[in-house]
């Protein structure tokens, strides 16, 4: 089944339906949550919500979780966000900020929202929260949409 995708406004629940179609597109070739044990928690039009327990691997030299890998994190949940409207999109840009450390054990959550969507550009923040709800990262993504569908199957290489 093909998803429409026009300029009329989608009742609410087609744009749910769009995101989530979306996500099972994204998911099925995403090895990256394999790899880092990510999990797409929620999704919606604008929004997603990604978690990733901090493994000992993933540690750098100072017992603390690698930013890289707190970021792929932010990058994730913003990807499944931008992708919601069924439209392939690609980071065109981030920023993230590092405000507190994580720690082996440590649940790490990420939630995206869009800020903005206008013509092929977006603009989308992202928190990232331990489980007792503390700051860990503020990450920006901005975002470029492409000519194909999310959830056309990606190109092989």
């Amino acid at each position: 089944m093909e998803i429409r995708l026009d300029r009329t406004e989608p009742a609410p629940d087609d744009a749910q339906l769009r995101a989530e179609r979306a996500r099972g597109a994204m998911m099925r070739h995403d090895r990256v949550l394999d790899t880092l044990g990510i999990t797409v928690d929620s999704i919606g039009p604008g929004r997603a919500g990604v978690s990733m327990r901090v493994r000992d691997d993933m540690l750098n030299g100072f017992a603390i979780c690698h930013g890289g890998l707190i970021a792929t994190l932010a990058d994730t949940a913003f990807a499944y966000a931008c992708n919601s409207h069924g439209e392939r999109t690609v980071a065109s840009g981030l920023s993230v900020d590092f405000v507190a450390p994580a720690h082996a054990g440590d649940r790490l959550r990420a939630d995206a929202l869009e800020q903005t969507q206008r013509g092929r550009t977006g603009v989308y923040d992202v928190v990232v929260r331990n489980q007792n709800d503390e700051l860990v990262a503020l990450f920006r993504g901005r975002a470029h949409r492409v000519k194909a569908r999310a959830d056309a199957a990606p190109r092989q290489a």
